[in-house]
């Protein structure tokens, strides 16, 4: 039986506060990404909405360029250095990301340019990519912070406020009839507005000083530490978006546009299985040191995440039909069935993040790597025959082949680790 005490350590009250705020910042998440994609579907039309999914999709497949020195390598650090040595650390950090960042927009912008992509998704794109120069310098190296202390409070605050004032412009926007090409650059504003707030907190619990120092040696070290854990992050998020990558060939930005409708949702819910495995991650993984409590920690995760992932699961699979109607309306009806069967991919996507943390744990990077080039590798190979014949299902299917190998290579890295 539990004693109170276990109830009233520390780490675990802290862990289960930033719960219950992620838990309210997911959604309100949701909700506002409901509002959103409802108003833009509808405003848009297919077609047009297609376009601005595939947008969302480039800058997605390149906004990992900016993540060059992730939390995987940032928070351990953080946790394990001296606390008087903190302002060198997100100092170093912020001085890679931040250059990393805006070379990567000039890039992107040079290739909108030169015609790279549809005009109008050009146009989309445009506003969107100038989140990279926000995101990662900024309020990723806070948010590494926060999370080393198992406090995204301030985060997910500043998160929620801004997630509800876009909504609110979006709606607007959408009223006045403004351009389609202008919404990407309410995402920018967005990225700037959490920014700055973070910025701000992080001075005023430091004395009104940010005192970030840059560090030659430290830099190095985040530069090259970081290289294969940053490779594995790239051939990630093109795994996750390789579907809508492979499917933009075959199928017109119409039908794209609906099957992006309940993607959109679907990764929404998904989310929760990321997030929920940082905020836990410093408290009942990186922390522990014996490999039997580790293992107990893990077994817990585990049921946890699945519990959740299927209880979310079944009552969007039951409320499908409802969710799409009511948001995107009578010409997204192809959406519903994608929808419900999206959603099952919530499970294997929470197991192979709570098996992740290991991986991160250990530093293993090129396990990491090795993981989703096998993900990858698999699910284009899977795309390639069952797109063709499913359509967007074989996408579903590409994506579910590539999770669960995921999850083997973790399953198979926590046995051989904690083994030995």
């Amino acid at each position: 039986m539990l004693s109170l005490k276990r109830y009233a350590n520390p780490d675990v009250k802290r862990a289960f506060a930033n719960i219950v705020w992620l838990g309210l910042e997911r959604v309100t998440q949701i909700a506002v990404a409901i509002v959103i994609s409802g108003v833009l579907a509808r405003y848009f039309g297919p077609d047009v909405f297609g376009k601005w999914q595939y947008a969302n999709t480039l800058l997605l497949v390149l906004a990992p360029i900016t993540w060059v020195c992730g939390a995987e390598i940032l928070v351990p650090t953080i946790v394990n250095k001296p606390r008087e040595e903190l302002g060198t650390v997100l100092g170093s950090a912020f001085a890679l990301r931040i250059g990393v960042s805006a070379a990567a927009l000039l890039i992107t912008w040079g290739g909108i340019a030169m015609g790279a992509t549809d005009p109008l998704v050009g146009a989309m794109l445009a506003g969107l990519a100038v989140t990279m120069l926000f995101r990662e310098p900024f309020v990723g190296v806070i948010n590494a912070w926060l999370q080393s202390m198992t406090y995204s409070k301030p985060q997910l605050l500043a998160s929620m406020s801004t997630a509800v004032v876009k909504a609110l412009l979006v709606f607007l926007l959408a009223r006045a009839a403004f351009a389609p090409a202008s919404f990407g650059w309410l995402w920018a504003l967005e990225s700037a507005a959490i920014g700055a707030a973070l910025v701000l907190y992080f001075r005023r619990q430091h004395g009104g000083k940010l005192g970030w120092h840059v560090d030659r040696a430290l830099f190095k070290h985040f530069a090259t530490a970081g290289t294969v854990f940053w490779l594995g992050l790239i051939c990630m998020y093109l795994f996750l978006k390789l579907d809508r990558l492979m499917l933009e060939r075959t199928i017109s930005f119409a039908d794209l546009g609906r099957y992006s409708a309940a993607q959109q949702l679907n990764e929404n819910w998904i989310t929760l299985a990321l997030m929920l495995s940082q905020t836990i991650a410093p408290a009942f993984v990186y922390r522990v040191q014996q490999a039997a409590q580790l293992r107990r920690n893990l077994v817990r995760l585990f049921a946890m995440t699945a519990a959740l992932m299927v209880a979310g699961a079944l009552v969007l699979d039951a409320l499908a039909g409802f969710i799409i109607g009511h948001v995107f309306g009578p010409d997204y009806a192809e959406a519903i069935g994608i929808f419900r069967w999206a959603v099952w991919l919530s499970l294997p996507a929470g197991i192979e993040a709570i098996g992740n943390l290991v991986v991160l744990k250990y530093q293993a990077k090129f396990v990491l790597l090795a993981k989703w080039l096998l993900a990858l590798a698999v699910a284009f190979a899977v795309n390639l025959v069952a797109i063709p014949r499913l359509g967007a299902y074989g996408a579903l299917v590409g994506l579910a082949g590539g999770y669960l190998a995921a999850a083997c290579v973790n399953f198979y890295y926590i046995r051989f680790k904690l083994a030995s």
